[in-house]
């Protein structure tokens, strides 16, 4: 939860309570929970990660600071405070579209040295911090948070799993990714739907593009931190005849999958 698709950076401590109520009610007990604890300082994320802690989540996950443009040693040192205030383990998230970017040499200290930071989940698009740990040997968690790389981190053996954006709205076409074997012909198919719906998705940002995905397979109504304009939506009506015609033939295999099983 509260994750960059969440749109951390407008979360508010009391609407923070009100996500992590409504999942722990809604999961009943069938799912661990992952926080996000973004912020644009030490004090505000020490503050989240305590009200995450109460709430009963497994773990956190930690962005950069937002909006200044930072250094490693002060990404660092930001990381290091906040460790120190809670005693549940810590993904970093590394965000650079958004947040100033970690390099690799950073993340694997802080996963060495730190006892709680037990991983990263990586939203660069990059496999380089992935790839560092697995050949460095670290003992982390390795987590792909951009859904285009998800598929090439699998080939590589560089992440043990995927926080999906997505799966949001298309949970079938990732899991159908995880029970394909890398490179076979199913894999590279459901790749191949992945990039396309992607590329849909890239004149938008990823919350709406993802909000009208749901809206238009009935999961949820699209609602909007920012005003819409005309513009967008033409945007949207065109996305959603893209949909209508998609949809339909993506999903198929999926279905049929679930039967044969």
């Amino acid at each position: 939860m509260n994750g960059a698709t969440g749109e951390f950076c407008l979360t508010t401590p009391e609407q923070l309570r009100t996500i992590l109520a409504t999942v722990q009610q809604a999961s009943a007990g069938k799912a661990e929970i992952l926080c996000g604890v973004g912020a644009a300082g030490v004090v505000q994320a020490r503050e989240l990660a305590s009200i995450a802690e109460h709430a009963g989540v497994k773990g956190l996950l930690l962005p950069m600071p937002y909006f200044f443009p930072y250094q490693q040693e002060d990404l660092e040192l930001f990381c290091r405070e906040v460790a120190t205030s809670t005693q549940l383990p810590i993904l970093l998230y590394n965000l650079p579209q958004f947040t100033s970017g970690l390099e690799k040499e950073t993340v694997r200290r802080l996963i060495v040295e730190v006892p709680n930071i037990i991983g990263i989940k990586d939203s660069s698009g990059s496999l380089e911090i992935l790839r560092d740990l697995t050949q460095h040997g670290v003992d982390a968690c390795r987590i792909v948070g951009n859904d285009s790389a998800l598929a090439p981190a699998l080939c590589e053996a560089v992440c043990d799993g995927v926080v999906s954006g997505v799966a949001c709205a298309l949970p079938e076409v990732i899991l159908e990714i995880y029970q394909s074997e890398p490179e076979s012909a199913d894999f590279v198919r459901v790749d191949a739907l992945l990039r396309e719906f992607i590329a849909q998705l890239d004149p938008f940002p990823t919350p709406w593009g993802l909000k009208w995905a749901a809206e238009a397979r009935g999961i949820l109504r699209a609602t909007f931190s920012q005003p819409i304009t005309e513009h967008r939506t033409e945007q949207h009506m065109a996305l959603n005849a893209w949909l209508a015609e998609w949809l339909p033939a993506a999903l198929v295999h999926q279905s049929v999958q679930k039967v044969s099983r």
